[in-house]
């Protein structure tokens, strides 16, 4: 069956070097088997179901990337206002990692799997619950809740019109419509949604709609920044 055809899809170079596990991982996070031990429920936002238990180990990644549950509130968000930019306090060496520290990449972006879209839409990096995650620059808050299988979640239109979504957060610390800047703490991470553990869910879009992912790496990289 030919893959759907997915509106506004930015084409992007497929990187190489997929290990196995991060097929095993696309695979099963459509057919939903125990492959990798996913757990929690889209459908369930109290977070009981995401095996946030103390002293879990982070190094997980994505159960799936994509939510109807997600992309309907997403589209019927009130779109903010343009985000006036201070260069002289957000030039590009201003702007930060959504995690302090380097972190292990558990599944990278465009790894083939069958993903409504073909592909993992952002990096999964590995980090254990409650790790401060922060806004990468300024923009504007546009979700802050419960996004389906990315669990909690926080959504931001950047001032440079792009859209970037922090997925299974175990805490929100902004609200919709807030301003923030690079470094702004947006929440801690968590494994809440669809997930095999603790990680931070980084995918950058050039659109609202799902498929116009971009290449979050080579976006922060833009910015001097290495994940």
């Amino acid at each position: 069956m030919d893959e759907p055809h997915i509106p506004g899809h930015v084409d992007e170079p497929l990187i190489r070097g997929t290990t196995r596990r991060e097929l095993l991982g696309g695979a099963a996070a459509v057919l939903g088997t125990p492959v990798l031990g996913f757990h929690g429920d889209p459908r369930d936002p109290s977070g009981e179901k995401s095996g946030e238990e103390p002293g879990e180990e982070p190094g997980g990644n994505c159960g799936s990337d994509y939510d109807a549950e997600f992309e309907e509130q997403l589209e019927a968000a009130e779109e903010p206002e343009d985000v006036e930019v201070d260069d002289r306090s957000l030039a590009p060496a201003k702007w930060t990692r959504p995690v302090r520290k380097r972190a292990r990449v558990t599944m990278r972006y465009r790894v083939r799997g069958n993903w409504l879209v073909g592909y993992h839409t952002g990096i999964d990096l590995a980090v254990a619950r409650g790790t401060p995650v922060y806004a990468v620059g300024s923009g504007v808050v546009v979700l802050a809740s419960w996004s389906g299988s990315y669990g909690k979640a926080v959504t931001i239109k950047m001032s440079d019109s792009r859209y970037v979504v922090y997925g299974h957060l175990s805490r929100i610390s902004v609200a919709r419509g807030a301003r923030v800047k690079a470094g702004t703490r947006i929440g801690s991470s968590g494994s809440t949604g669809r997930t095999t553990g603790p990680h931070l869910h980084f995918e950058v879009r050039a659109r609202r709609q799902y498929g116009s992912d971009i290449d979050p790496v080579k976006y922060l990289a833009r910015h001097g920044l290495r994940l």
